[in-house]
């Protein structure tokens, strides 16, 4: 199997789904304690544009930091962090506390983990929108707003606890910005039924203060 690597400087949607198509979060405690573990063991590593945690599958838009170094436990020297195996300690950590909690065994995640490069700036634009719509499209909710665990919140409140809100907010001008943007394209969806997130072929780039974040 041939697996893209997790370039450095690059921004990429990484998901993944529970295995045999099992939910990963089991009750609402699930979803926190996966923000939790994501933070320990992948922000040094992402910046994190958007996110969506939904019962058994999740989506994460990131850019890989470069040349990450942080310091050993003991010692003067440096350890250098790669993203894919931070990402492998995350799994791992987050499984084997579910099996535990849940008296399971064996892998939670499909193997390996999704990934796809983002190479246009109209990309980054469709990949959080499409973050944000994620549970309204799968029917949890009947306004995407009110899905507690996506970023779109967290980016309004310019929360950077966990993401780069005030990149996404300048890549879109303004909370206004995002707010209209967001009701925009999902007017688009609901009267397109047939609507492709992955073609961006009718998608623009957004200009303004947005502009100076780049792939």
């Amino acid at each position: 199997m041939n697996i893209q690597p997790l370039t450095e400087g690059s921004y990429f949607h990484i998901y993944n789904r529970g295995v045999n198509h099992e939910d990963i979060f089991k009750e609402e405690r699930n979803y926190h304690y996966f923000i939790q573990q994501y933070k320990t063991y992948c922000a040094d590593v992402f910046e994190t544009c958007g996110y969506a945690l939904l019962r058994n599958h999740f989506h994460l838009l990131v850019y890989v930091k470069e040349n990450v170094v942080v310091p050993k436990l003991k010692g003067e020297c440096g350890i250098q962090l790669n993203a894919s195996k931070q990402l492998g300690h995350f799994f791992n950590s987050y499984a084997q506390s579910i099996n535990r909690s849940y008296k399971r065994t064996g892998p939670l995640f499909e193997s390996p983990f999704e990934r796809k490069k983002i190479d246009s700036d109209a990309y980054i634009t469709s990949m959080i929108m499409y973050c944000h719509f994620n549970p309204q499209l799968h029917g949890f909710v009947n306004d995407f707003k009110e899905w507690e665990f996506t970023s779109y919140n967290a980016i309004l409140r310019n929360d950077n606890s966990l993401l780069a809100s005030d990149k996404v907010l300048e890549w879109f001008g303004s909370a206004e910005a995002l707010e209209k943007t967001h009701r925009n394209k999902y007017n688009e969806i609901m009267f397109n039924e047939t609507y492709d997130f992955n073609d961006n072929s009718s998608l623009q780039p957004l200009t303004g203060p947005g502009a100076a974040v780049r792939v």
